[in-house]
C-alpha cells in the first residue's frame, strides 16, 4: 500500500474507534436517562438522516472543492460534534448534531467520510484489487471499533455503570484532530484524476454519465438491505441487550468487541473467497445465512445464547461489505466514482431513519420483532441482488 492509502485507513481507524465507543455509549446513556422508545427512535433516525445528507453533498461538491479539503474540515467538525455533547446538551440540540453526519449509530458508518474514502483508494483496475484494499480498509475499521467498544466498556467497570457521563464524547475531539492532520498530509494523488487533467476551477461538478442505470439500480438494492439493518443498529442493539437482558456495560463492551473482531476477520477472508467464487456470489452466500441466524436470535432464551447466535452471524455478515464497494468501483468509470459512491452510500442511509422508528413500533408487538423482520428483509435483497446480477451477467465469476 502506498502512503495515501496507509493514511487513509489510519485516519478511518481513527474515526471507527471513536464511532465504536460513542455507538455503544449513545445507547447506553439513553437508557440511564429513561428516554422513552419514541424519542429514541426519532433521535436514531437523525443521526442515520444526517449521515445521508452529507453523504449526498460530499458526493455531489467534494471533487470541485478537493478531496483532501472536504476530508480536513470532515475529521475537524466531528471533534466539534463530540465536544457540544460532551457538553450534556438537551435532546433536541443532540438530534440537530447529529444532522450534520458528524455522529454514527454503528462501529462502521457508511456516511460522508466513507463517501471520500472510497473514492481515494480505488487507484487499482481489477476488481480483485479493489476488493483486498477494501477488505483491509473495513478490517482495520472493525478492529479499532472494537477497542473503542472495549474501552468504553472497561472505563464504566472501574468508575462503576451508574456513572453515565456525556463527557466521555470528548473523546471525538482528539481523534477528529489526528485524523484532520492526516488528512492534510495526503498528496494530491487522491484528488480525482479527471479533473486534474481538465480546466481546473472550471471543471464541471462529479456526476453520473454512462454508468447512471447501474448504480442507481444498486443504490435501490442497496436501500432495501439497508432498510433491514436500519432496525438493528449498535445504539438499538446496546439498547435492546441492556433492557431485555440487563446486560452490563463490561459485557456490551466485551460482545461489541467480539463482534467487531469476528467481523474484522470475516472482511479480510471475503476478498479471498471473491478470487475463487466472483464478488456476488460472495456476497449473497455469506449475507443470506447470516440473516437466518439473526432472526434466530430474537427468539434467545437469555444473554448467552443471543451473543453466541451474533457472533456466527458476525463471521459471515460483513463479508459483503468489501465486496460491495469494489462492485461499485468496478462497474462505474473513474469520473463517476465520488458520485457513485455517494448515491450508494446515502441509498443506504436514506431510509434508516424509518428503522429505528420502525423497530420501536414492532417492539410492540414482541420485543424481538425487529430482528426477525430485518433478518426477512435483508434474506429479500440478497436474493433481490443474485436476480439483478443474473440479469446483467455481471461479476459472477471468479477473476473478473
Amino acid at each position: 500500500m502506498d502512503r495515501n492509502v496507509r493514511r487513509i485507513i489510519t485516519a478511518q481507524g481513527l474515526r471507527a474507534f471513536g464511532y465504536g465507543f460513542t455507538a455503544v455509549f449513545l445507547g447506553r446513556m439513553l437508557a440511564a436517562r429513561a428516554v422513552s422508545p419514541t424519542k429514541v427512535g426519532l433521535l436514531l433516525a437523525a443521526l442515520i438522516g444526517g449521515s445521508a445528507l452529507s453523504s449526498l453533498l460530499v458526493g455531489r461538491f467534494s471533487d470541485r472543492w478537493g478531496r483532501r479539503r472536504s476530508y480536513i474540515f470532515l475529521y475537524l467538525a466531528i471533534g466539534v460534534a463530540g465536544s457540544i455533547v460532551a457538553a450534556n446538551p438537551p435532546l433536541w440540540l443532540i438530534a440537530l448534531v447529529a444532522l450534520t453526519g458528524t455522529l454514527s449509530t454503528d462501529v462502521i458508518d457508511n456516511g460522508p467520510g466513507t463517501t471520500l474514502e472510497q473514492a481515494m483508494l480505488t487507484e487499482k483496475d481489477s476488481a480483485h484489487s479493489k476488493a483486498k484494499i477494501f477488505g483491509i480498509y473495513n478490517a482495520v475499521g472493525a478492529l479499532f471499533g472494537a477497542v473503542g467498544a472495549l474501552l468504553q466498556g472497561f472505563i464504566s467497570f472501574f468508575v462503576g455503570s451508574s456513572q453515565v457521563s456525556s463527557v466521555a464524547f470528548l473523546i471525538l475531539l482528539p481523534l477528529g484532530i489526528g485524523g484532520a492532520v492526516l488528512a492534510a498530509s495526503l498528496s494530491a494523488d487522491v484528488e480525482p484524476s479527471y479533473l486534474m487533467q481538465s480546466e481546473g476551477s472550471n471543471s464541471p461538478r462529479s456526476k453520473l454519465g454512462p454508468s447512471r442505470r447501474n448504480v442507481f439500480q444498486l443504490a435501490g438494492l442497496f436501500a432495501v438491505d439497508s432498510a433491514g439493518g436500519g432496525l438493528i443498529t449498535t445504539t438499538f442493539l446496546a439498547y435492546y441487550f441492556t433492557t431485555r437482558y440487563g446486560a452490563s456495560p463490561r459485557s456490551l463492551g466485551l460482545l461489541f468487541f467480539a463482534i467487531s473482531l469476528l467481523q474484522a476477520f470475516s472482511m479480510l477472508v471475503a476478498p479471498r473467497l471473491a478470487r475463487r467464487f466472483g464478488l456476488v456470489w460472495t456476497m449473497v452466500g455469506t449475507h443470506l445465512p447470516s440473516n437466518i441466524l439473526l432472526v434466530a436470535t430474537a427468539f434467545a432464551p437469555n444473554l448467552l445464547v443471543a451473543s453466541l447466535l451474533l457472533f456466527a452471524r458476525s463471521v459471515l455478515s460483513q463479508m459483503d461489505v468489501p465486496t460491495r464497494q469494489a462492485l461499485v468501483m468496478t462497474v462505474v468509470a473513474p469520473e463517476e466514482r465520488t458520485p457513485a459512491a455517494a448515491v450508494t452510500n446515502s441509498s443506504r442511509y436514506l431510509v434508516r431513519p424509518f428503522g429505528p422508528m420502525a423497530a420501536v413500533a414492532l417492539q410492540q408487538i414482541a420485543f424481538g420483532a425487529p430482528l426477525v423482520v430485518s433478518g426477512v428483509i435483508k434474506g429479500i435483497y440478497d436474493l433481490a441482488l443474485l436476480s439483478w446480477a443474473r440479469r446483467k451477467k455481471l461479476m459472477l465469476t471468479p477473476g473478473v
